[in-house]
Parts: C-alpha cells; structure tokens; sequence
C-alpha cells in the first residue's frame, strides 16, 4: 500500500464510521465521488469496520509516509478503533476511552485550587453575601441584549480577522459568517464549507455576556477553526496534497490540538489587556464592557476549568447521579440551575460525552506549549504551526519533553 492508497483509505473509512456514528465527520471537503460512492453503500457493521482500521494502522509503517503525517494518522486510527468498538458493543473503560480518543491522559481537579479561585473571586466581586449570588449579579450585569449580539460579533470579528492576518496568511477570498440559533447542547459550532469559508453558529439561548465574546469570536473564527481550516486547506491539502486533511473527525486527537489552540486565540493575537482592547472594539457597537474586570475574573476563573472534566468522570467512571452532577457544578463554577443543566446536556450527549477533554488537556497542553516558544517569536507565529503541520499531541509533549501517558 502506497501513501495515496493508504491516505484514501483513511478517508472512506472516516466517511463510512460517519454512517455508523453520525456527527463523527465535522467537516468533509474532498472530492464528491468519494462521499457519493460511501453513501451508495450498504450500511456498514462496526466489527468490519473495526477490522478495516485495525488493518490500515498496521500497514502504515510501509506506506512511505513522512514521519509526521504517518503519526498523525496512527494516533486518529486509533481513536476511530476505539469508537468502533464502542459501536460494536465491545467498549473499552472510560478513562480508556479518553486516552484513545484524544491520545492524552485526563487530570482529575484539585478541590484546593478550586478554593483558592473562589477566594480571589471574592476579592474581586463587589457587593457582599454568598459568592454565587455575587457571581450571577456579575454576570447579570456583563450581559447584552439579543439585538446587540449580532453586531457585537461583528466588530469583534473584523478586528481579530485584521490581528490575524498582520502573522498569518490567509486566502484572499475566506469568509467567516455567523448566525444565530437556539436549542443546542453547545454554545457555538464552526461548520466549514470548504472554499475558505465557514458558516459560525451561536447558540443564543445560553444568555450571551459581553466579556465572552471576544473568545467565542477568536475561538470560532480568527486565530481559530475557520483560520486552522483555511491554512490546513491551502498549505496541506492544496499545497502538500495531503488527502488526510481533507476530512475533520470528532473525538480524535485531532480535535485535543484544534480546541486547544481556539481558546487561546484571544491570548495569542492580542496577548495582555486584552479585556480593554475588546472593551474599545465593543464600545464601537454601543456595548460597554469592564475590561479590566473581566480579564481579572477570567484569570482567577481558569483554575476552575476542570470542574467540567471531573463531572464527565462522576458520571462514566462513577455512575453518579445527575442531580448530583449538577450540584457539582453549580457549587464549583458557580452557576444557577438552569446553567448546570445545559451543561450536562452536552456531557451526556452520545456523541460528546467525552469531548470536555479537548479543552481541558487540550489547553493544559497547548498553554505549555505556547508558553515554550522561542523568544522573540509572537503567539500567533507559534499557533502558525499548528495549521500548517499534521502536529499531534505525542509529538508536543516530546517537544516539552513530558512523559507518555501510562498504558
């Protein structure tokens, strides 16, 4: 088997485990008759599947792949067997699961740090009384009307895209469109269309604040997905035709790197202050915003990141009740009922149950990373990497020099 045959063989099967489990393919946009000639087929098993992955993974040595993208496809083959044998009836254990998928180990939280964010929280909160009411009155106030939402991302999107492009270049033609939409387990979704484009999905039901937005817009579009895809697209698949880059899958590494490196977009394009530069970008929309505030809450609030992971784990690993869950997450993150809800509707999706990993270790990761860059180089020249190479975790943490995940 020759790398061709073996980068086609990848990509048939990604798009025939899509039929088996559906939303697994994100983003396709390699040649049609291969999508037409997998949707003729007849309804693949697991099992036969499973054998196809299992069998491609051993032929790769032979392939006469480079190195790089030989590692990147044996670490996404074997998260597509492990979610094959979950489709088979042949799980493996939970945090097993997680290590094949996202090629990472999961950290549980430390209930001392999440004490010590509450404590700077309660610094930084004016009023008095419980620190969750003072939380919500907070955020009661950083809201913004659902008429301002649109703008807002807007102004915020031409401003990232113009920091982006000063580092990275992009295709003249890519566009990123939003719109807004209600009833989802997610609070935003990138769909890329291929041709440079994407269409951005904002779930407005969640309540939208105005000191989140800068990092949905940077998350979603610039320096995040929609930029990763149309580099990937130009410099991979146009470029180095690398047919492996034509197709996203979820739950794969693939996903750790490409979520890890959209939540720190904001920090990468404009760095420190980033609270008053967004506050001035907004002011523009007629949207007032504490900057300064915000970036302190959003410091102090990051060492309660994990609280998300521990709930995935109460609930695969201990078969905890949801309503115990969600007191988990209402005590820790601070957040109403309602909010701990919709949280645990995306953590017990089918298919998404497990994917709070890639932005857990996938930024505990990634934030290394870019802190390890060489001096003088900015943030958005390190992330420039991780669009233009077929990166794996594996490969970041022999970089940092961190020991491989335990078998």
């Amino acid at each position: 088997m020759d790398s061709d045959a073996a980068t086609r063989a990848y990509v048939l099967l990604g798009l025939r485990c899509d039929r088996l489990v559906p939303g697994l393919v994100d983003a396709y946009t390699g040649a049609a008759p291969l999508r037409r000639q997998v949707a003729d087929e007849p309804r693949p098993h697991a099992a036969d599947l499973l054998g196809q992955a299992i069998r491609l993974r051993s032929e790769l040595p032979s392939a006469g792949l480079p190195p790089a993208r030989w590692d990147f496809l044996d670490r996404q083959l074997v998260a597509l067997e492990c979610a094959l044998r979950r489709a088979a009836g042949r799980p493996t254990g939970f945090r097993a699961e997680l290590r094949a998928c996202f090629d990472t180990d999961v950290q549980l939280g430390e209930p001392d740090r999440y004490r010590a964010a509450h404590a700077e929280l309660a610094e930084l909160l004016p009023g008095g009384g419980p620190l969750a009411a003072r939380m919500a009155a907070y955020r009661k106030a950083d809201e913004i009307r659902v008429d301002c939402l649109g703008p807002a991302i807007g102004a915020l999107s031409v401003a990232l895209r113009e920091l982006t492009r000063r580092e990275v270049e992009l295709p003249a033609e890519e566009t990123a469109s939003y719109e807004l939409t209600s009833d989802r387990p997610w609070s935003a979704f990138n769909h890329y269309l291929g041709g440079y484009h994407s269409r951005i999905v904002v779930n407005a039901d969640t309540g939208r604040r105005a000191s989140q937005l800068p990092h949905l817009v940077a998350h979603e579009g610039y320096p995040g997905h929609h930029t990763e895809r149309c580099r990937r697209h130009r410099v991979l698949v146009a470029g180095g035709g690398c047919l492996e880059q034509t197709i996203f899958l979820v739950n794969t590494p693939q996903c750790l790197l490409s979520e890890g490196l959209a939540d720190l977009g904001l920090a990468a394009a404009v760095g420190p202050a980033w609270g008053r530069w967004a506050a001035e970008v907004l002011a523009g929309v007629g949207v007032r915003m504490d900057g300064e505030l915000a970036e302190r809450v959003e410091s102090a609030s990051a060492a309660l990141l994990p609280v998300r992971q521990d709930a995935v784990l109460m609930l695969y690993e201990r078969g905890a009740e949801l309503d115990e869950v969600a007191d988990y997450l209402r005590r820790w993150l601070l957040v109403p009922e309602p909010r701990a809800r919709q949280m645990l509707r995306f953590l017990t999706h089918p298919l998404w149950r497990g994917y709070t990993t890639t932005y857990v270790e996938g930024g505990r990761l990634l934030r290394a990373w870019l802190g390890a860059r060489p001096g003088g180089q900015s943030g958005l020249a390190r992330l420039r990497r991780l669009f233009d190479e077929p990166l794996t975790p594996r490969a970041l943490r022999a970089e940092l020099g961190w020991p491989e995940p335990a078998d």
